[in-house]
Order: C-alpha cells, then structure tokens, then sequence
C-alpha cells in the first residue's frame, strides 16, 4: 500500500500530461497538470480521447495500432486545449491493463512548445543554402525582376489610356489588361518570395506596430468584395491581445490577406470569420492563435495533406475552375514558421474550412508588465472563443443548399440571380459574372437543360452582353421557377 500510494501521488503531481481512458475512448483519469495545460476546470473525465488528440486519437483509430514499442521515439503529436487551440507535444501510448475486450490505455505526454520554438530559431539561424540552390534564388530573382518592368510598363500605359477613352468596350479592355497585370505582379511577388525563403535568404522585419489598426486595415480591404458576393464578414480580436506590438507586419498581412482570399474564393453561401486570441506568454513574449474560417466548398481529408506544397493544388479541378498556382500556402507554411509557429487546416468537405495559425510577437517595453512570466501562461478570458466556435459551426451552411431541387438550394439561387441582374442592370460585369460563377456552383448536381442554362447565362455575362444576358437569364429563372416551386409546395412571389 505504501508503494501504491507514493505511485499515485507521483502521478498527481507529474509535470506532464497522463490520461487514461478505455477501448472507447472515454477518459477515466487525467493528473492536474493535464486538466491545467488543457484548461479543463472542472477536469476531463467523462470526455472522450479524440477531443484532446483528434489527429493522432480520433473517431476510427485502432488504439492499438498506436501503442508504444520498445526502440520507437516519442511521437510528434498534437494537443487541443478546451478552446479548440492546440499546442505541440511528445507523447507515448501504452496498454496497461486488459481483461476480455475490456481495455486501459495510458497516454503519457510533454509539452515542448518552448523547445520547439527554440529549436526552429537556431535551425533557422545556423541554416545555410547549398551552392545550386543560391544559384537558382539570384537566377529567379533577376527574372522576376526583368519581368516587373514591362509587366508595370504595360499597366501605367493602360491606366493611362483609361483616364482618356469613353468607348464602353475599349474601356473594358483596358481594365482587362490592368486586371490582368496586377494578377502577374502577385505570381511575380509570389516566385520571388517563395525563392527567397527556399534558399534561406528571408528575413523578417519585426517592427512595433497597432496590431487592432493592421486588424482593421486587412477587414476594409476585403469586406467590400466579400460582401458584394453575398456573404457575412466578421473579425473577432480578443481583449487580451496589447494595443501595440513587434513582428513583422507586413507578413502577418500577407498570410491573413492569403487565407481570407482563399476563403473568399471557394465560398459561394454563408460566411468567412476571422479571431484572433492570446494563447500564451513567456516573458515579453506573447503567441497569438488566428483562426480564419468559412463555410465554403471543403477540402476532402484524403486531399488535406497536399495543401502547404509548393506548386500544387488539393485537386487539379480546382485550379482549373479558381485558378492559382498553390504556392500561397506554402508560402504561408513557412512564414509561419519563421515566426515561430505552424499552419494547420481542419475542413469537411462541403462544409467549409477552418485555417488556424499561430506565431510569436514581442510585447514593447513601455506594454509589458512589470512582472516577467518565464513559464508558458495561457490566456483565462478564451471562454467566448469556444462559444463563438459553437455558434459558427450551429449557424454554418446547410448541406442541402447544395443539393438541387431543396427549398434552401432554390431560395439561395434566387438571391443570386436577383443580385446578378441588378449588377448587369448597372453595368457591374465583374459582379455579374461573380454571382454567375455562384448560380453554376449551386445548379451543379441539376439535370442537364438547367445546368446548360446556367452556362449560357455566365458565357453571356463574360461578353458583357446586355441583351444575350437578360434573355439568358429570363430562361434559366424561368426553368428554376418552375422546378423551385415544385420542390418547396409554394408559388415564386
């Protein structure tokens, strides 16, 4: 008895994470340090493994698959914390106990975020590129740079000739072809950033700045578009996140600005939401969780491992039909990285997506305390953050939406096509032809004379064709009037 209790009380008092739970992943045991860690006040017994390690732990694993066997490294593994946040840990799985089918599994665990940050730091500070690789960068670098002069060339030249021609078709053109140079500048951004960091050559310029202001400044330039395509915008920034603060701002712009367009991009319904918490400190160091999430098209799982490679696509239909060269991703992936963090996606395929990130800013001298925190400390007001999950999960797009001939799928097309004509009713081609490219998208999986409508009806907005486009559109709102009042029992008003 005496052994038996200086083991539990060694277990109770562990530094690291020990949970035990049975054949159905229901947890029966956690030591203090892990309900504190994972911000279970009133402890986690009675929740299932998943919700902690859903990656590693999930529905569907065999557990003992994953079992620790003698010679094996502690595994790579990520832990949730109540909030849906995550950090790093090393962990092992042992069966400890086993009677018939009834099971017992110990997970033993590290937390090695500050490690891991350390490590990232000096493996970046001590890397150095190989010789063919630093060839390669000066070689990229040198085209791209004789590329942007003509590219800009061609665009003052088109601005310039915009200010001075009425004719309605030439002008349209000319937007084309600015359009079209500004979208070659970004690929040309795009290759010479991702050759910079390849060959090491990359370096942030951490600079103080008003983090709520940055904040303010990515949602005006994206709310307009985003809400001309129908759909909610909302940025959430948590309390305990200082006015002022150091990183390199410019990049922490260019990762939101990349998630949020991919966001904008692949939503036709519903909405893309932005927050932003405080997750932990050390010392005048703070890390910063971003959540960028929408309810659009999803990512298949089989799919999701292929996203942060540079050069390529989750699926080549998708790069056909949106466009892109995937490489903003990666990029993103290891801009991350060189702040000190990672990038993850969690996403159900036609139900939307969730991009988190994290990174590590400094906090001014004249913001920080005057007491330094030299263990991690996890911010206490994130309560709001899992209700606020909850709510966008509870209120997200309805699969039915998707589906032809439901009274959900009939109502949103509606509202497209109203917005549409009233956009061609305007002369606003561009947002035309956005809602178009959302009416196809909901009329997927509709027979066939109702898709070609749809078709025709986008071909015709592409020319700019006033009347191909309202006699186009008078026919496919004719066949979907027909077909929606058929589904629902009601008649179109």
């Amino acid at each position: 008895m005496e052994l038996d209790g200086l083991f539990r009380f060694s277990v109770d008092n562990a530094l690291e994470l020990i949970i035990s739970f049975d054949e159905n992943g229901r947890i029966t045991y956690a030591n203090p340090s892990t309900n504190q860690l994972l911000e279970f006040e009133e402890g986690i017994c009675g929740h299932q493994i998943e919700d902690i390690f859903p990656v590693e732990l999930g529905a569907g694993h065999e557990y003992d698959g994953f079992l620790h066997k003698p010679g094996d490294k502690l595994r790579d593994m990520m832990a949730y914390r109540k909030n849906k946040t995550c950090f790093p840990v090393k962990g092992r799985l042992y069966l400890y106990h086993e009677q018939g089918e009834k099971k017992q599994y110990v997970c033993i665990a590290y937390n090695f975020s500050n490690e891991s940050f350390l490590e990232k730091k000096a493996s970046l500070a001590g890397q150095e590129a190989e010789d063919a690789l630093k060839v390669k960068s000066e070689f990229v670098a040198n085209v791209t740079h004789e590329l942007r002069t003509p590219v800009n060339g061609i665009s003052g030249n088109a601005r310039e000739l915009l200010a001075m021609e009425t004719d309605k078709e030439k002008r349209k053109r000319l937007e084309l072809i600015e359009h079209g140079c500004q979208d070659m500048n970004t690929l040309i951004n795009s290759i010479l950033d991702f050759s910079k960091l390849e060959a090491g050559k990359f370096t942030l310029e951490p600079r103080k700045f008003d983090f709520r202001e940055m904040m303010e400044y990515v949602k005006e330039n994206h709310s307009n578009r985003i809400m001309e395509k129908g759909l909610d915008f909302t940025i959430s920034i948590s309390s305990k996140i200082p006015e002022y603060v150091i990183g390199d701002k410019l990049r922490i712009v260019q990762i939101l600005n990349n998630l949020i367009s991919n966001a904008y991009k692949f939503t036709s319904v519903g909405c893309i939401h932005v927050e932003v918490v405080k997750t932990a400190q050390i010392d005048n160091r703070i890390e910063l969780f971003f959540m960028v999430i929408d309810t659009g098209i999803g990512i298949p799982k089989d799919k999701q491992d292929k996203l942060f490679q540079s050069f390529v696509q989750a699926d080549a239909s998708i790069s056909r039909k949106y466009g892109g060269t995937g490489l903003g991703l990666n990029i993103c992936k290891q801009l991350t990285e060189l702040m000190g963090g990672s990038i993850h996606v969690e996403s159900e395929y036609e139900k939307g997506s969730t991009f988190t990130f994290h990174i590590w800013v400094e906090i001014p001298e004249e913001e920080a305390g005057a007491e330094g925190v030299t263990e991690p400390s996890v911010d206490e007001d994130t309560q709001s953050l899992l209700k606020k999950l909850q709510n966008i999960s509870e209120e997200s797009v309805s699969k039915e939406i998707w589906q032809y001939g439901t009274a959900e799928n009939y109502n949103e097309v509606k509202k497209k096509m109203s917005k549409l004509i009233l956009s061609v009713e305007m002369e606003n081609w561009e947002k035309a032809e956005m809602m178009a490219e959302s009416v196809k998208s909901l009329l997927g999986d509709a027979p066939r004379e109702v898709k070609s409508a749809a078709l025709r009806l986008k071909m015709s907005v592409q020319k700019g064709d006033y009347g191909k486009t309202t006699e186009a559109f008078e026919a496919l709102q004719s066949i979907i009037t027909d077909h929606g009042g058929k589904s629902d029992g009601t008649e179109d008003e």
